[in-house]
């Protein structure tokens, strides 16, 4: 039989057989305390399921899906079959089916550290013990026996012994009863949005209520929960207060009353994502529980995660998409609404200032790579699925959602989403479902569109021409678009075209706007002849579609001098991803990106927009700078974000973002200041250097070797916390020796003893930019570890190593041509694995010609 990576043909063929009736599923996680057996085996909890299902073709055969390290018992319609010879680690054969079916199976199910499953996390601060389920795509498999795929959704009941002192939460209400916990019966539901979180948590509980237009009332019991150790610092009544927020702008403009019950939030340690939009209980990342002062940035973006998964629970809980093919039916919607609904319904109303900068430039960065796939992809089996969460179907599908909103109209928009809820409520749906919808309210024809937008890959540039006549006005005004060679599409656009000029007082404003429709090579925008000449075109104002932003050179020329005069934040938020976009694209050399940071960094109002800045600096010193410049790069950061340190608010924001970018960012001339801040010996009127601050602080000294062992067992000592330890594992990884970079590397690459958690801090430590030299042997020792590694590991502790281990750092042509030797021997590798390799290559590749670029400017 095949393994565990389900294909599409086998699920289609399943689906065409099999229909599911329900769930019943008892957990018994007891063993969850005390200690292991000690034998190197897995921890294990057993795991009993019976599934009711109806098989269209009586005597057909099929299977069901089981990752378990043994099974004890397997029924079927009463007939006991034998385990050893039915079930092959990943799948139960299942023969000669009846027209009404029931499988029983007792199983012993693993204990995850991987964050795949259910993963158990023992705090080290109190020794408690947490339980969560985190499945997406195809995880549940590792917990109960069921038939994984989207498009076979049943009613689940589940039970759960548990430890007498823990509080057990599922999809639906439970209680106590004897000792099991008992948990209301779902709607139907796909398998990978059900889930278990067990444990002591700290809980807090609220409600919300609502008048429903027929007079009745929907009442919503609302719970917050996060690790006992967490609790001092969890803000419940911010996570309630945008859950409510949420909740109201959602029925006002869904129509849909929520179907799931309560509403649970469970933020929880060791995640691997950011969120998961389980009906009825939501699990996140306990990162978003803030142990110390963040930026208004840090809220917004909770918020917007919130947001996105409540949005979930009506674009993919309630209707699923068919297979992960249509994986944007769900996750391109919570992404556009995250941003719309934080904007309609929350304190954060540049929400979409934060989408044009931040979630934009994850999709650019995307649609340029290899790997690069139409927002409807072509997904063969799981691991294609595991890669596709990625910046094209999230924030690609998103900006793509929004231009669609301009295209068709809000009104039009949203009633094809009520009427897409109603149709299609708890089953399952394609592309065409939803074009369907919105053809019948907008009255346009969505194939065309549809076809230029949803189906094909790549991101166009648009880019400004103006023909002025003798008298300095506008002559003509046309946009003029292009694609790459790999992706040629040229597509239709709602653009606004802005015009700016500097006013006698030096701002830079807007005096003329038109909206067009840009579609083929160049398009003429005649609304704005006559015009007076501008000192800045902009020709996606207000950010009405998806595409790279060019300039003219007179734009360009006035963006040089007056960016930091251009007083409408959005538009200054475009600019400023516009010329991130060139300096990748090796249009602009990288030293002007950042000295254009330091020039007007400093003026940034939006927090969000300052804090990408400083990232997208940092990025272009270590990657983009020609290597003769790197070092001047490095002292000119130093001294500048040194500067604004100092000239920041006293305990303002912005202080705060400055000092992380210092620390981020400093050379040996820093060190001293970070050391002083650490221990007192210096101090900037108003910064706090709380916990979390000493953390990043601590990395920098570590990686120069000013800071060893010692002091980093030292700051345990004092921050004895499970955020702690991957903090000290980061910056023990960090510190500039052979010894502990080979030891850094086997812990994560020869031996599996790490939790999910501390591989990606070990990794995140291992690789420092001041590092090249030291690192420069594990090209070699990557290049043949990989293969093994992804068929050993997990798929998200595969990932983790093969993307941040790749010597991205080795800026040679050398390292390139590894990467195609590598890629030449292994055709036949996993085409997920290539992927990711190829991916790696070509952020390598990029590097390589802006760096090219940046060696052509003048030194300065």
């Amino acid at each position: 039989m095949p393994g565990e990576n389900l294909s599409r043909d086998e699920a289609r063929e399943r689906a065409a057989l099999l229909a599911v009736d329900g769930y019943e599923v008892s957990l018994d996680v007891r063993s969850a305390l005390g200690e292991g057996d000690g034998d190197g085996a897995p921890r294990t909890f057993r795991s009993v399921t019976t599934i009711r299902f109806r098989c269209a073709e009586p005597g057909a055969s099929s299977f069901a899906d089981l990752i378990a390290p043994s099974v004890t018992s397997v029924s079927l319609n009463g007939r006991d079959l034998d385990p050893s010879e039915v079930f092959d680690g990943s799948r139960i054969a299942l023969e000669d089916l009846a027209a009404e079916n029931e499988l029983v199976v007792d199983a012993q199910c693993a204990y995850s550290r991987t964050g795949e499953g259910l993963h158990r996390f023992v705090d080290p601060e109190d020794g408690e013990v947490y339980l969560y389920t985190q499945y997406e795509p195809a995880d549940s498999r590792r917990v109960f026996a069921n038939f994984e795929q989207p498009d076979l959704k049943a009613p689940f009941r589940f039970e759960v012994r548990a430890p007498e002192q823990w509080t057990v939460w599922s999809n639906g209400a439970g209680e106590l009863t004897d000792g099991v916990w008992r948990f209301a019966e779902t709607k139907p539901i796909s398998t990978y949005i059900t889930c278990v979180v067990a444990g002591p948590y700290h809980y807090v509980t609220d409600s919300y209520t609502r008048e429903l237009p027929d007079g009745g009332r929907l009442e919503i019991p609302l719970g917050a929960m996060c690790r006992k150790g967490l609790a001092p610092h969890f803000d419940a009544d911010d996570v309630f207060l945008i859950t409510k927020q949420g909740l109201d702008f959602f029925h006002d403009h869904f129509d849909y009353p929520y179907p799931f019950g309560k509403y649970d939030q469970a933020f929880v340690p060791e995640y691997n994502l950011g969120a998961m939009e389980n009906p009825g209980l939501v699990t996140f990342r306990e990162e978003y529980i803030f142990r110390g002062k963040v930026t208004r940035a840090s809220y917004e973006g909770r918020a917007n995660t919130i947001l996105h998964e409540m949005a979930h629970m009506w674009f993919g809980d309630l209707v699923t998409m068919e297979w992960w093919d249509d994986l944007w039916l769900k996750e391109s919607f919570a992404d556009f609404m995250g941003a719309f609904a934080n904007v309609g319904a929350t304190r954060f109303k540049d929400a979409w200032i934060t989408f044009a900068n931040r979630r934009k430039a994850w999709a650019y960065r995307a649609d340029q790579l290899p790997s690069t796939h139409p927002i409807t992809a072509d997904i063969r089996d799981l691991e294609d699925a595991k890669l596709n969460f990625d910046g094209i179907t999230y924030a690609k599908g998103a900006s793509v959602l929004k231009q669609l909103v301009a295209y068709v109209g809000q009104d039009a928009f949203l009633e094809g989403a009520r009427r897409y809820f109603k149709r299609h409520a708890y089953g399952n749906t394609r592309l065409g479902d939803l074009l369907a919808v919105l053809e019948e309210t907008s009255g346009r024809d969505m194939g065309a569109w549809a076809r230029s937008w949803l189906q094909t890959a790549g991101v166009n540039a648009l880019t400004p021409q103006v023909l002025l006549d003798a008298e300095g006005r506008i002559d003509e005004l046309a946009v003029l678009q292009e694609a790459a060679e790999s992706h040629p599409e040229l597509r239709p656009h709602r653009v606004a075209v802005g015009l700016y000029r500097r006013g006698a007082d030096g701002a830079l404003e807007r005096y003329a706007r038109a909206e067009a429709d840009v579609d083929g090579p160049r398009t003429v925008v005649a609304e704005l002849a006559g015009a007076e000449a501008p000192d800045l075109v902009l020709v996606n104002d207000d950010d009405l579609t998806y595409c790279k932003t060019r300039f003219d050179e007179t734009s360009l020329a006035t963006l040089r001098e007056a960016l930091g005069e251009l007083t409408d934040p959005l538009a200054r938020a475009l600019c400023w991803s516009a010329l991130w976009n060139m300096t990748r694209d090796a249009l602009l050399p990288a030293r002007e990106f950042i000295g254009l940071v330091l020039r007007f960094g400093g003026r940034e109002s939006d927090i969000g927009v300052l804090q990408m800045l400083h990232a997208w600096a940092g990025s272009a010193l270590t990657h983009y700078v020609a290597p003769e410049w790197r070092e001047r790069g490095a002292r000119l950061l130093t001294e500048g974000a040194s500067e604004q340190l100092y000239a920041a608010g006293p305990g303002s924001e912005q202080q705060l973002a400055w000092a992380r970018f210092f620390a981020r960012v400093t050379d040996e001339r820093g060190l001293e200041l970070l050391s002083g801040l650490l221990d007192g010996k210096a101090t900037v009127e108003g910064l706090v250097v709380d916990q979390e601050l000493r953390w990043a602080f601590l990395e920098p000294l570590a990686a120069h070797g000013v800071v060893g062992e010692s002091e980093l067992a030292d700051e345990l000592a004092r921050d004895d916390t499970a955020s702690g330890k991957r903090h000290q594992v980061r910056c023990l990884a960090a510190r500039p020796s052979e010894a502990v970079k080979a030891q850094a590397w086997a812990q994560v690459v020869e031996s599996d003893a790490l939790s999910n958690a501390l591989v990606e801090a070990t990794i995140g430590g291992f690789a420092q930019a001041s590092q090249r030299e030291l690192l420069a042997p594990y090209t070699e020792k990557y290049f043949a570890a990989i293969d093994r590694v992804w068929r050993e590991r997990s798929i998200q502790i595969g990932m983790d190593v093969v993307r941040g281990l790749f010597p991205a750092l080795q800026q040679s042509r050398a390292t390139l041509d590894a990467t195609d030797a590598w890629l030449a021997a292994h055709e036949d590798a996993a085409p997920a694995l290539r992927r990711l390799v190829l991916e790696s290559r070509d952020d390598l590749a990029r590097a390589l010609r802006a760096q090219e670029c940046d060696a052509t400017a003048s030194t300065d």
